[in-house]
């Protein structure tokens, strides 16, 4: 084999292990000696003198990390299972790549982390009903913990908070109650108010007696729709009394 050939295949050789593809959604991180570059290179073809030249791919699509059940104590002593999901990208790959070993796996950790501090400062009712607010609040710290790996937290979200039988029993006789109070207190108002019309509506018959005639004869009509075989006699009340009287004297 020729001198020319052998030049040629070594040639060929370096060409192929320096030229690299970077695809649309990555850039390539290329180390030096040792020493980083100054700027990230692709999307496409990039050139890494192999073998001084090392590159690094990393991704910028937006990744998805499910946080896995992490055992928390509220702060009112209750014992919940709670898990999540975190929505991430990497906004500067190079300090991604040499800030931190594994940003996913840190990033991980952080939100595990994060997760149970935050949580373990709320009540249980908060931790169902401010769902909203407790993302938010995650999110803004996880988003300045990562911050210094070039890593952008874009939004953190609470799936499923578990909690134990015997609470969920409680919870539900604690709901059960509270709306047999609320059914209890709408009743009483409700015979609260009719009894004040009742009040207004003797004080009106009180000032016009024809009131009160004008309603018997009405009430007289309404029994006569239904039991047209019915006859009633109204008895003033004046006339009991007047026996009642009668019988304190004797």
């Amino acid at each position: 084999m020729s001198v020319p050939l052998i030049i040629l295949g070594l040639f060929a050789l370096w060409l192929f292990n320096s030229i690299k593809i970077v695809n649309e959604y990555e850039r390539a991180v290329i180390f030096r000696l040792g020493r980083v570059l100054g700027k990230e290179k692709g999307p496409g073809v990039v050139l890494a003198f192999w073998p001084i030249d090392i590159p690094v791919i990393v991704s910028l699509r937006l990744i998805t990390l499910d946080v896995p059940p992490q055992d928390i104590i509220t702060k009112d002593n209750v014992s919940a299972k709670v898990n999540a999901v975190v929505y991430f990208r990497v906004m500067d790959p190079i300090r991604a790549t040499i800030e931190v070993q594994n940003y996913q796996y840190a990033t991980s950790q952080m939100a595990q982390t994060t997760l149970r501090s935050v949580l373990g400062e709320m009540e249980l009712d908060g931790l169902l009903a401010e769902r909203e607010k407790i993302n938010h609040k995650l999110q803004t710290l996880l988003d300045k913990q990562t911050d210094p790996w070039g890593i952008k937290v874009s939004n953190v979200e609470v799936k499923h908070v578990d909690i134990s039988e015997d609470l969920r029993r409680a919870m539900a006789r604690q709901a059960e109650a509270e709306r047999e109070r609320r059914g209890k207190i709408i009743a009483a108002e409700g015979e609260y108010q009719a009894a004040e019309k009742i009040c207004q509506a003797a004080e009106l018959m009180q000032k016009s007696p024809m009131a009160l005639q004008l309603r018997y004869l009405q009430t007289l009509v309404e029994i006569g729709a239904e039991n047209n075989t019915t006859t009633i006699f109204p008895i003033p009340i004046d006339i009991l009394k007047v026996f009642s009287d009668q019988n304190k004297k004797s």
